[in-house]
């Protein structure tokens, strides 16, 4: 295993070896960063009482924090799928217990009370919107409330946030581009329900899905408004066949897999993406527009995840490839769609793919497939067809 991919991670508690999930040999990316020590280092200088508490450690991002303080059975709840399975491993490299409702998703109810809340701040300020909002039921007067982040992802909006859902709220210092939040929980707040999900009406012009309501959890890509690359696509669509099997791979909210099924009556749909919001969002969406019993599946994977796509199973993938992981550009998430795609693909079946041109996806589908064709291109976007030979 390359040495970048398991690191080892330094804390008041021990060292362990971290990896992020999939175990990529060439991943360089640690599965730790500066605000994960801050945040641990915070804890023990200042004698944090853990013992006997409830600890909840939100956005945990590949397990670190989790990891790290498995003596005090923290519960972790996150809205990645390659998170929890990360955490899963990094725990059981560490020799610790995991049960289910140790690892939750954001979707999941959480704990009825947490005497510790530790924040790992996500890139998306809705998205901890919608869990401060869930969580705030919980936390007492006691609690100690605790956000980590780098220095890049904490702004104004983030603490007025936790200030405006949780109480009084300052931050530290800045320690190697990490800072730290503090909150001091406010019992005559009342913040209510989470103002999530949203919902829009797609313009008049993009196909079988013109008009139709998108529903969108808090965190999911492009929430307020169709992205321009999702756009292009719809307006490019091919039709399924009556009976096809189709993936809407990293369908974020489900625009274009519910488009398929608009476009081809008949088609089986099955909605995949490594984030659990986005999984609720394209159930809510495809759900409001073809109705309750129409047959289609939802999937919180990793891409075309061997264990639930069998080889030659599946005639048409839709996808809009990521080429972010957090902070990081990477097209390591796109790779790993395009060859699951390949083996998952029926002989003759196609792979669909919108992404900004300068990324050049067509040499890696070129490489893969053997094959690909321009569908469509403007400036910005391409549309490449790659066909399982």
């Amino acid at each position: 295993m390359n040495p970048d991919s398991t690191s080892a991670f330094t804390t008041p508690w021990g060292t362990f070896d971290l990896t992020r999930h999939p175990v990529d040999p060439r991943e360089r990316l640690r599965a730790w960063d500066a605000a994960d020590e801050y945040l641990l280092r915070h804890l023990a200088d200042e004698s944090v009482e853990l013992d006997g508490r409830r600890v909840v450690v939100l956005g945990d991002r590949w397990g670190a924090l989790t990891t790290a303080l498995a003596p005090y059975g923290p519960v972790q709840i996150s809205d990645s799928h390659l998170g929890r399975e990360a955490t899963r491993a990094n725990l059981a490299r560490r020799g610790a217990a995991v049960t289910e409702r140790s690892l939750l998703t954001t979707r999941d109810t959480p704990p009825e009370r947490i005497d510790v809340l530790l924040v790992r701040v996500p890139k998306s300020l809705a998205l901890l919107e919608d869990q401060l909002h869930r969580l705030a039921p919980a936390v007492h007067p006691g609690t100690v409330v605790v956000g980590a982040g780098m220095v890049t992802e904490i702004h104004t909006s983030t603490l007025q946030l936790f200030e405006k859902v949780l109480g009084p709220t300052r931050t530290s210092l800045a320690v190697r581009k990490a800072r730290l939040i503090f909150c001091t929980p406010d019992p005559a707040l009342a913040p209510g329900p989470s103002p999530w999900p949203h919902r829009y009406a797609l313009p008049p012009d993009v196909g079988p899905a013109s008009g139709r309501t998108v529903v969108n959890h808090a965190g999911t890509f492009c929430a307020e408004r169709l992205d321009i690359g999702t756009r292009f696509l719809l307006a490019h669509l091919p039709t399924p066949a009556p009976g096809a099997r189709v993936v809407d791979l990293g369908c974020g909210n489900g625009v274009v897999g519910t488009a398929a099924a608009l476009a081809g009556p008949g088609a089986e749909l099955v909605f995949v993406d490594e984030s659990h919001q986005a999984v609720a969002s394209a159930e809510e969406t495809f759900r409001t527009n073809l109705g309750p019993s129409a047959p289609a599946e939802f999937l919180a994977a990793d891409a075309l995840d061997p264990a639930l796509f069998a080889p030659a199973s599946v005639d048409l993938v839709l996808n809009n490839p990521p080429f972010h992981s957090h902070q990081a550009t990477t097209d390591a998430t796109a790779w790993r769609m395009f060859t699951g795609a390949e083996r998952a693909l029926r002989p003759g079946g196609e792979l669909w793919v919108v992404g900004n041109r300068h990324l050049g996806y067509h040499v890696k589908l070129r490489r893969l497939f053997g094959n690909c064709q321009l569908v469509a291109g403007n400036p910005k976007f391409v549309v490449l067809r790659a066909v399982r030979r």
